[in-house]
């Protein structure tokens, strides 16, 4: 099946503003990408990429003063189908974990282990080790958490999201990210697309997402607190700690976002 993604953003910065973007879809999806989203510039500016530590593409632009339209169209072939469960289940003891994975195991920015950690093993110390842990981990924050972007705020950490139960998909994934660490599974954040092929029709404009991945049996699997069932076309643009090593943009100055729009559909 053919998945079209893309977005448009208008920014207005009042003099020349650096820029670090983050708005190509990962290189891991390589093998799916039919159109590739070169990231269009309005009014053109040079763009410099890099990779960074987490294999994220990113772009480096300067901004001239006035209003500034960052666009991209790109055609990816996905599975047909929800996503299915791979079979790896076992939980690694930390002393066999590959080096890479121990930062995931870390608190963050967004993701306050230590302030959890107690709470996270009364709550799920008598689950079963692996996925079940992972899930019922998942299967409590979707409880736990309203979903509401009328009360979003961009500093929310996962235990400001725990204590006070509302949030976007950004705050389910950091606090599952933040109970899984606090457990001892490594887990990182995720960021890209998510469609809603199969779902009912959604009147919410349409949005980048969030959910998160847990090292188990060898293998990174994704988890998704906020939806908390198998997904048709996701799409992952980056992965990192949390959000901060994310973001869709990093302006360097003053800058007004006038414009968001995020396009994910059969294509």
């Amino acid at each position: 099946m053919k998945l079209r993604v893309g977005y448009e953003l208008v920014y207005q910065c009042p003099q020349w503003t650096p820029m670090l973007l983050m708005l190509n879809v990962h290189s891991s999806r390589v093998g799916d990408v039919l159109v590739p989203d070169r990231i269009n510039v309005f009014p053109a500016v040079p763009i410099k990429q890099y990779y960074d530590s987490f294999g994220n593409l990113c772009s480096r632009i300067v901004s001239p003063p006035g209003q500034l339209t960052l666009s991209t169209y790109a055609l990816l072939e996905v599975p047909e189908h929800p996503e299915v469960h791979t079979p790896y289940s076992y939980q690694h003891p930390v002393e066999e974990l590959p080096d890479e994975c121990l930062q995931f195991l870390l608190g963050s920015r967004y993701c306050e282990s230590d302030l959890l950690s107690n709470d996270a093993w009364q709550m799920f110390g008598h689950t079963p080790l692996g996925r079940p842990r992972v899930q019922a981990i998942c299967d409590y924050v979707h409880r736990q958490i309203a979903f509401d972007y009328v009360h979003a705020r961009p500093t929310r950490t996962a235990f400001e999201a725990y204590r006070e139960g509302v949030g976007v998909c950004r705050d389910y994934a950091h606090l599952a990210v933040s109970l899984c660490r606090a457990m001892n599974i490594p887990a990182r954040y995720c960021t890209g697309y998510i469609s809603d092929i199969g779902l009912p029709p959604n009147p919410a404009p349409m949005d980048f997402c969030a959910w998160f991945e847990a090292y188990l049996g060898g293998t990174w699997q994704t988890f998704d607190p906020r939806n908390n069932a198998p997904r048709t076309g996701r799409v992952l643009i980056a992965r990192g700690r949390d959000a901060a090593d994310v973001a869709i943009s990093n302006s360097f100055g003053t800058t007004t976002l006038l414009k968001f729009g995020v396009t994910c559909e059969p294509g």
